[in-house]
């Protein structure tokens, strides 16, 4: 497996497995609740950072990384990872999250930052494996299926 930045080639796919996390439930747009195109996919890969992991020229998962602009909050990037389903539990997520950890170091990105379900276990496991800790919880932050969810906000700093 491959962890590279995603390109033009990627988008195809890419857009496959955005649309394969959301069935998930456990992202912020419900199932089916947005068509994603090649051309806002293109736009997407080029205003962030897009990491994908890749075997055998198939894309099983990604990890989009958004800085902002102002100085006072340049030293920090807020992330969002998805897996194909098929393959979670592989370990893709780990090595994004190495190759994340890389790109950080080189952008000077200090600070980390993700939200969670409070529900989704098997994320939050592995975020809290790859040194992320819950700041806080944020009470009543989703709306899914009739029920208000709460949301567990992550950091990790990096040196």
């Amino acid at each position: 497996m491959k962890i590279r930045k995603a390109g033009i080639e990627d988008v195809a796919q890419l857009i496959k497995v955005i649309e394969n996390v959301e069935e998930s439930g456990n992202m912020l747009f419900d199932p089916g609740e947005r068509t994603l195109s090649i051309e806002h996919a293109i736009q997407m890969i080029s205003r962030v950072n897009v990491l994908v992991a890749v075997e055998d020229q198939r894309l099983l998962g990604y990890m989009m990384v958004k800085k902002d602009k102002p100085k006072r909050v340049a030293h920090k990037a807020y992330i969002a990872i998805g897996i194909h389903s098929e393959v979670r539990g592989w370990g893709i997520g780990a090595a994004l999250f190495h190759a994340l950890f890389e790109l950080a170091k080189q952008q000077q990105i200090h600070r980390l930052e993700l939200t969670v379900l409070t529900t989704n276990e098997a994320a939050l496991n592995l975020y809290q494996k790859m040194g992320f800790e819950i700041e806080g919880r944020k009470k009543d932050s989703l709306f899914i299926n009739g029920e208000y969810k709460d949301e567990f906000c992550l950091s990790k700093l990096i040196s």
